[in-house]
């Protein structure tokens, strides 16, 4: 049987993958999230933004554990996330994470920095795992430097190898931290191209961006925090043009204007 996926799910449907229920964080006596309740439909593409410090990292990370919430309750592809390192281990096999920086390893090649994974967690053969990798560097149009090391290539090459990466687990659902923030402006276009990509074939997916022309293009709902609360979550035509919340509108006249 071919190892290769014939594509990516489908479009968004009522089966809610993700569940937040009255989520909280706190770091000593800062309460990073306060009480967050979200659902995530599968297919769904939801994009969070707000300004800096109001919980937007914290509550994706949350959602993979490698942050763990300190009170409420979420639940990832039917998985309700507890101590427990197996289930841990289950939910981080359907959930692929991308982060501001590449956390490529700078020692192995592009190819195997793709291959490792899969062949480590998911215990296929290093053949199929290269039938695998290549598809996913072919999809983010970096198959002729496989054979490179990360510090060989550009950070907008670099992060597309992170997005083929956390693919090759054939996650069903991905979550982005800021991916572009890291990157020189004339880098960004040919992520977020990727990312436009992806949405497009219908993966479920959670953002942090500042990226607003993306949220507008993707997003099927547009999530806006401040002080580790959800202020505003709408589709992304009510939210640009009447935000519910002085909060938001303020955020919207920064990052626009």
């Amino acid at each position: 049987m071919n190892p290769v996926p014939s594509g990516l799910p489908g479009e968004a449907s009522h089966e809610k993958v993700i569940e937040l229920d009255a989520v909280c964080k706190n770091y000593g006596r800062f309460r990073a999230l306060d009480g967050i309740d979200l659902d995530v439909r599968r297919g769904e593409r939801i994009i969070i933004c707000g300004p800096s410090g109001s919980g937007k990292s914290t509550l994706i990370r949350c959602i993979n554990r490698i942050e763990t919430h300190d009170e409420g309750r979420i639940i990832v592809n039917g998985q309700i996330l507890t101590e427990q390192l197996k289930d841990i281990a289950t939910v981080r096999r359907d959930v692929g994470m991308v982060f501001q920086s590449f956390n490529l390893f700078p020692h192995l090649t592009i190819l195997e920095n793709c291959m490792l994974a899969p062949v480590q967690a998911r215990g296929i053969t290093k053949a199929e795992a290269r039938e695998i990798a290549m598809h996913f560097l072919s999809k983010v149009h970096i198959p002729d430097q496989v054979h490179k090391y990360p510090g060989q290539l550009s950070g907008g090459q670099q992060q597309r190898v992170a997005i083929a990466r956390a693919l090759c687990m054939k996650p069903q659902i991905m979550l982005f931290d800021e991916p572009t923030s890291a990157l020189d402006p004339e880098m960004v276009k040919e992520v977020l191209d990727t990312m436009v990509q992806l949405a497009a074939e219908g993966m479920t997916m959670l953002c942090v961006t500042h990226e607003m022309g993306f949220a507008r293009e993707v997003a099927d709902r547009v999530v806006f925090m401040d002080k580790g609360t959800v202020v505003e979550c709408a589709a992304p035509s009510t939210f640009f043009t009447a935000p519910q919340s002085e909060r938001a509108q303020d955020f919207l006249n920064q990052i626009i204007h």
